[in-house]
């Protein structure tokens, strides 16, 4: 089930991680399926949109922000991979985890990102959140989430 977008402007906004449940009621299964409120799913795919945001443009930060995300998540970083494009300056990149990815695309001419956070099994793609909110320091920046493969009660045995 798709859930709606929420948008947060300004220094004062609510905390991202407040907008659901704690993760405790999040259960990892056997299949790195998770379950939240009897709902079970492949896992939550959060697409977040960084309007006014800094340091678009470097490499080795955007890096260290992508390690940060991953490790407040709980995730296993298997590799990091950048591209630089020379002629916007924008970066292109992906966090692969072992529990799916976080990746970012940047057009630092615009002060913008997208960042896409996918992850399966017992991590919180809600924690990698705040880290990369304090890392580019958005004047705006907008929220959805989708929860990936959502099984029917009717289609799957337990």
């Amino acid at each position: 089930m798709n859930r709606p977008v929420v948008r947060v402007t300004g220094a004062k906004a609510p905390r991202i991680a407040s907008r659901r449940e704690p993760a405790k009621q999040l259960v990892a299964l056997d299949d790195k399926f998770v379950e939240i409120d009897g709902e079970r799913f492949a896992g939550l795919h959060l697409l977040l949109e960084f309007w006014g945001a800094q340091s678009l443009d470097d490499e080795h930060f955007i890096e260290t922000a992508l390690r940060r995300a991953a490790e407040a998540a709980g995730a296993t970083i298997l590799d990091i991979r950048l591209h630089k494009f020379l002629s916007s300056g924008g970066v292109t990149g992906v966090a692969l985890l072992a529990e799916s990815h976080i990746s970012i695309h940047t057009w630092p001419e615009r002060d913008y990102a997208a960042i896409d956070i996918f992850m399966c099994g017992d991590c919180d793609a809600y924690q990698a959140v705040a880290p990369l909110e304090q890392a580019f320091a958005p004047a705006k920046f907008e929220i959805s989430e989708n929860r990936r493969g959502s099984l029917s009660a009717k289609a799957h045995t337990p």
